[in-house]
C-alpha cells in the first residue's frame, strides 16, 4: 500500500486524449486509492477508439437459425441482450489473426469452448459483456484473443502513456495464470503484457510498466499503489476486464475497483466474467456495464463441473485426520494422483502439511502468509509432480491451473458454497475427468442444503445423512424432496455418508 507523502498534482495533461484530471490528490491514505482523484473527462473531446471488428464468416452468415438453436442448447449456452451475434463455432469463424490461429492449433484445441464460441463474436462487436461459466471453461482466452485484436486496431502507445488493455484479479496466481496465457498469445502479434501483484518487489514491476506494454494483468491493490505513484496511468485504456468477479467482491475489493474504474474513460468497452452470478455482482454490472450482453453457460444456479465425481463424508470434526490418512493411503495406489487439500485456515494448513509429510507423503503447503518465491517454488514443485499433494487455503481455489489434478479434498467446507464450486474446480479441467471429496461436519449444517442442490444439479449421490443435516439445519424447505444421483458406473458406492474407506466405485476410477 501506498504510505509515502509526495508533492501532490492538481492535474495531468496529456495530447490527444481530451481534457482528463486526475492522477495524485487530496492526502496520503493508508487505504490503496486513497490519494487518487477521480479522473473528470470530457467525453465531447475524447480521442476515439475502434471496438467493433466483427465480420461474420459465410459459413455463420449461411447457418439457419435452426442449427444456431440446436448448437447452443447442445452447449448449454443462453443469452441476454439485443442483437447478439451467432457464436464462433470454430475458430476460423473468430476471423483472428493468422498467428492466433495458429498458436490455438499448435495447442492442440479442437474447437472453441462454450463459453468461447459467443464471447467471441459479442467481445469482437465491440459489446459489453457479462459472461458467467463454471472454472476451466475457458473464460481466459474469451477475454484476451478479443484484447489482443482490439489492440492491433489502436494507435500505437507513445511515451508514459499506459496500457490499451486491463484485466482486474482478485490473487497473485490468478494474474500469474492469465500472464502466461497472454504472452503466449501476445508475442507472435507484438502484443507486450505485465503482470502486477502485491508481494513481490516493486522495482520490476515498475520498470515494465514506465517502458510501457498494451495490456496489464494486475490484482486490485497493487495497482492502485503505481496509480498513486504516478508509474503508469489509465488514460489509454479501452477495454477493461474483471476477471472472477465474484471473487473480488467476496474479497472486499470493491472499494478499490471503484477508484480504479474511476481512471479510465468511461466510453471503454468492459468485460466481466464470473463462475456464479450473485446479486452483488449483478448490481456491479448494472452499474459498471451500462447495456451488456450476458452469456451464461450451464445453469445460473450454484453449479459444478458435471465431469467431477463428488463424494460427501458426513463426520466428526475429530476423524478427519484418520479419514485423510485412509482416502491419501487410497490415492497414492493410483497412478495419477495429484491431489489439493483445502483447508480452512493458514495455521490448519502447516498443520496438516506437517502431519502428512510425518506419515511419509510427500507434500508442500501455500497460504497468502508464505512469500511470493515460496509459492512460486510450491507452485513449480506440484506442478512437475514433484510434491503431488498440495495443501492450500482458499487462495489457490480460484487462478491455479494445472491440467493433471485427478483429486480434491475438501479437510474443511468453505465459508461459501461458491467458494466450494471453485475448489472443486481445480480438478475435472479441460472435459478431464477428476473426484473431488468433502469432510463435512455437523457444524457445516448451515451450507447442506446449498450442497445438496449442487450435488442434484450435477447428477450426484445424496445421501440420507446429508439430507438429514439440511432438513435439521432449518434450511430445508418442507418434506418434498427425494433422493438424488443413484449410481455411478453401474454400482453405487457407500461407506459413512457416501465415505470412509468405501469411497471408490464405478468407471470413473
Amino acid at each position: 500500500m501506498f504510505t509515502e507523502n509526495k508533492p501532490i498534482r492538481n492535474g495531468m495533461k496529456t495530447g490527444g486524449f481530451g481534457s482528463w484530471k486526475g492522477g495524485r490528490g487530496g492526502s496520503s491514505n493508508s487505504m490503496a486509492g486513497g490519494g487518487l482523484r477521480k479522473a473528470k473527462w470530457d467525453e465531447s473531446n475524447l480521442e476515439p477508439f475502434e471496438k467493433c471488428f466483427y465480420v461474420p464468416q459465410m459459413s455463420t452468415l449461411q447457418r439457419s437459425e435452426a442449427e444456431v438453436v440446436e448448437y447452443m442448447t447442445r452447449k448449454e449456452i443462453t443469452v441476454n441482450g439485443l442483437d447478439v451475434p451467432k457464436p464462433c463455432q470454430t475458430f476460423e469463424e473468430g476471423g483472428f489473426p493468422v498467428p492466433i490461429y495458429q498458436t490455438l492449433k499448435k495447442q492442440g484445441f479442437e474447437e472453441p469452448t462454450s463459453i468461447q464460441a459467443q464471447a467471441w463474436s459479442a467481445a469482437l462487436s465491440g459489446r459489453n459483456i457479462v459472461g458467467i461459466a463454471q472454472t476451466g471453461s475457458g473464460k481466459t482466452l474469451s477475454y484476451l484473443l478479443p484484447a489482443i485484436v482490439h489492440m492491433n486496431h489502436q494507435r500505437r502507445l507513445g511515451r508514459g502513456e499506459g496500457p490499451i488493455a486491463l484485466v482486474l484479479a482478485p490473487t497473485r496466481e490468478l494474474a500469474q495464470q492469465i500472464q502466461e496465457v497472454s504472452q503466449e498469445f501476445g508475442a507472435s502479434n507484438y502484443v507486450r503484457s505485465t503482470c502486477i501483484f502485491g508481494g513481490a518487489p516493486k522495482g520490476f514491476q515498475a520498470r515494465a510498466l514506465e517502458r510501457g506494454v498494451e495490456i496489464v494483468i494486475a490484482t486490485p491493490g497493487r495497482l492502485l499503489d503505481f496509480l498513486e505513484r504516478n508509474t503508469t496511468n489509465l488514460r489509454r485504456c479501452t477495454y477493461l476486464v474483471l476477471d472472477e468477479a465474484d471473487r473480488m467482491l467476496d474479497m472486499g475489493f470493491e472499494p478499490q475497483i471503484r477508484k480504479i474504474i474511476e481512471q479510465i474513460r468511461p466510453d471503454r468497452q468492459t468485460l466481466m466474467f464470473s463462475a456464479t452470478w450473485p446479486k452483488e455482482v449483478q448490481i456491479m454490472a448494472s452499474e459498471f456495464l451500462g447495456d451488456y450482453v450476458q452469456i451464461n453457460v450451464g445453469s445460473l444456479e450454484l453449479a459444478a463441473n458435471h465431469n467431477i465425481l463428488q463424494i460427501v463424508d458426513i463426520c466428526q470434526e475429530h476423524e478427519k485426520n484418520n479419514k485423510l490418512y485412509q482416502l491419501l493411503e487410497e490415492i497414492g495406489s493410483e497412478k495419477e494422483n495429484k491431489t489439493i487439500i483445502f483447508a480452512e485456515t493458514k495455521r490448519k494448513v502447516d498443520s496438516i502439511t506437517k502431519l502428512i509429510c510425518g506419515e511419509g507423503w510427500h507434500a508442500m503447503g501455500i497460504h497468502g502468509d508464505k512469500s511470493q518465491q515460496e509459492r512460486d517454488y510450491v507452485l513449480k514443485s506440484f506442478r512437475k509432480g514433484r510434491a503431488p499433494i498440495l495443501v492450500a487455503t482458499d487462495v489457490a481455489a480460484r487462478g491455479l491451473d494445472v491440467e493433471d489434478v485427478k483429486y480434491v479434498i475438501n479437510f474443511d467446507y468453505p465459508s461459501s458454497s461458491e467458494d466450494y464450486i471453485h475448489r472443486i474446480g481445480r480438478t475435472g479441467r479441460r472435459c478431464a475427468s477428476g473426484t473431488a471429496y468433502v469432510f463435512f461436519t455437523p457444524s457445516n449444517a448451515r451450507h447442506a442444503k446449498d450442497l445438496v442442490s449442487v450435488l442434484r444439479e450435477a447428477n450426484q449421490i445424496v445421501t440420507p445423512e446429508l439430507e438429514k443435516l439440511a432438513y435439521n439445519s432449518r434450511s430445508y424447505g418442507g418434506n418434498n424432496y427425494r433422493y438424488g444421483g443413484g449410481f455411478r458406473g453401474g454400482r453405487q458406492w457407500g461407506g459413512r455418508g457416501g465415505g470412509g474407506r468405501n469411497f471408490r466405485g464405478g468407471s470413473k476410477w
